[in-house]
């Protein structure tokens, strides 16, 4: 995960909160949320070998498939739920994002940007796309469930959830003029703060 992305995610999670992140990777982000946020973090991964180097960060994990591990936290309550980067190799995107919204108060979502101008020229040349977002070929990758900006705002209204906030980051992992005012061309990844109504 590049800075920038870190410091939105940090910048939205309040102080003393209760979080948890699904695909949690090497447990990095809640390290520094935990850190510098002090909050209580809770991950789930499926990649044993990142489940191994969160615990030896000291993060508290579970092994499960994120389809599957929602619901094992349905009884819990958290002020905030992260998937950063997943959203898009889930079975079912939209139900997940009820169930998070179920648990949680707000949830951050970032996801690759299939509209990016550079997946697009892809497309157009009759291949998938392959970017710093999207590294995997077609034959490899875990993306089920690839979208566009206007296709994730699109689900967040027909599912009723509210986008408190939104950023967009270029191929390079920072914010630029272009990727703020037309995301859907020139955003290569966006960043969400949705709520329910």
């Amino acid at each position: 995960m590049n800075t920038s992305l870190t410091n939105i995610i940090k910048k939205w999670v309040p102080e003393k909160s209760k979080v948890i992140d699904f695909g949690c990777g090497d447990g990095s982000l809640l390290k520094d949320l935990i850190d510098e946020k002090n909050i209580r973090g809770y991950g789930v991964e499926i990649d044993h070998n990142k489940i191994q180097e969160c615990i030896f960060k000291g993060i508290s994990v579970i092994e499960k498939d994120i389809d599957e591990g929602i619901q094992d936290f349905e009884s819990c309550n958290f002020d905030v739920a992260v998937m950063a980067s997943s959203i898009q190799c889930l079975k079912e995107p939209h139900l997940a994002l009820r169930k998070m919204l179920k648990l949680s108060k707000q949830c951050i979502v970032t996801l690759p940007n299939l509209g990016f101008w550079k997946c697009r020229l892809d497309l157009f040349q009759g291949r998938m796309p392959v970017t710093p977002n999207l590294p995997s070929s077609w034959y490899e990758t875990k993306n089920l469930h690839l979208c566009t900006i206007k296709d994730f705002e699109t689900l967040c209204f027909e599912e009723g959830f509210v986008i408190n906030e939104k950023f967009f980051l270029n191929d390079k992992g920072a914010k630029s003029a272009m990727a703020s005012t037309f995301p859907n061309t020139f955003a290569s990844e966006g960043i969400y703060l949705i709520a329910k109504k």
